[in-house]
């Protein structure tokens, strides 16, 4: 697509969005995260030509991913790759993640997630306002940690012909709580 930035600048972009963000403020708040990422998910990367290629996810709950539990906000963008023969063959997720240290009032929120795809009809303005109404509760926070990295979900076939999933990580920018997250 011209005039699109290409998939692979995606993670950049986000980072630069977030820089963009932090450098008002002196710490940064779920308000501005979101703010950011808004920003970033408005942004139309150069995606494949197929259903559901660039997606949006929100998700959030109370998880133990690195060994303790926190409460995990999951802002991600998901591209759908394709093969030379234009058929699905992964996808790829660059992922904002902010958790926070558990608390009651966290806990009672529970988990929740909410996709948006650019090829749909859908308003990208209505879901906008609709997930700003879940993090309510969040908005004035700053979160103990920031985390951003691109992940590739690709699989292999096992000797019967079904996928095997993998996965592939590029970590980027995660940091303990300072007063100016370095990202």
């Amino acid at each position: 697509m011209p005039n699109r930035p290409g998939r692979g600048e995606a993670l950049a972009f986000l980072r630069a969005e977030l820089a963009a963000a932090r450098s008002t403020t002196t710490e940064l708040t779920t308000r501005a995260a979101w703010l950011a990422w808004a920003r970033f998910a408005q942004q139309l990367f150069d995606a494949a030509p197929t259903p559901d290629s660039d997606g949006l996810l929100l998700q959030y709950g109370t998880y133990a991913f690195s060994g303790r539990p926190m409460f995990t906000l999951d802002l991600t963008r998901q591209f759908d790759i394709n093969d030379d023969d234009g058929e699905h063959d992964h996808y790829v997720q660059v992922h904002c993640e902010l958790r926070y240290e558990p608390e009651p009032a966290l806990d009672a929120v529970g988990s929740f997630d909410s996709w948006f795809f650019h090829d749909t009809d859908a308003d990208l303005d209505q879901w906008f306002a609709a997930m700003e109404k879940r993090l309510e509760l969040l908005r004035d926070r700053g979160p103990s940690e920031i985390d951003l990295y691109e992940e590739s979900r690709v699989g292999s076939f096992s000797s019967d012909g079904q996928r095997i999933p993998q996965e592939s990580r590029i970590r980027l920018g995660r940091r303990a709580k300072p007063a100016r997250p370095n990202i």
